[in-house]
């Protein structure tokens, strides 16, 4: 049975009659689709007075938008935590990490036991169930851990969703490209 720490592994779809592989959001929809493709990383326009290198979290929509200058961002599908447990303001990525290792907050674990308990101890990096993926961008307000991340999931499935506990989640493949992408001290919008 599938729940929320099960490892999805990726897919292959087909679109316009070619496959692209590895499609980790196949699994969403089991076919191409619209709402799909949506979630797909792409170029898009954006406001021209914003600078190269930004990272925008539009919540309401599911976006993050990586700044590239001259009115261009690269868009990407992303989930979020459940009404009530997403951060709203402008943060700075402190630090990255590949294949994080992951401990529930004390505060996860009040809030559903059932779920984060048996993991209070912590998963190393790459288990199946390490809710952090494959890289980790931490955010901080100030000096401040927030405890709040840009992280990849283990569910693709849930890209376009609100459930979790919090965070910033993309699939493990694309928070991948946006690791390498991203420096220490980028400003994180999040509204």
């Amino acid at each position: 049975m599938m729940n929320r720490r099960t490892f999805a592994a990726s897919a292959a779809i087909c679109v316009s009659g070619t496959t692209v592989s590895a499609n980790p959001l196949a699994r969403i929809f089991g076919r191409p689709t619209n709402r799909a493709e949506q979630f797909l990383p792409q170029e898009v326009d954006v406001s021209p007075d914003l600078p190269a290198g930004q990272i925008h979290v539009i919540k309401k929509d599911f976006f993050l938008y990586w700044t590239l200058g001259n009115g261009r961002a690269r868009r990407y599908g992303i989930a979020l935590g459940a009404d009530g447990r997403n951060y709203t303001g402008v943060l700075k990525i402190k630090r990255k990490r590949e294949w994080p290792s992951w401990v529930p907050t004390p505060e996860m674990v009040r809030l559903e036991p059932e779920i984060y308990g048996p993991y209070r101890k912590g998963l190393p990096g790459g288990h199946p169930q390490n809710a952090l993926g494959a890289r980790a961008l931490y955010l901080y307000d100030g000096n401040v851990d927030t405890y709040y991340r840009i992280h990849g999931t283990p569910q693709p499935e849930t890209i376009g969703t609100a459930f979790s506990s919090g965070c910033v989640r993309l699939t493990n493949e694309y928070v991948s490209e946006l690791y390498d992408l991203v420096p220490i001290g980028t400003e994180v919008f999040l509204f």
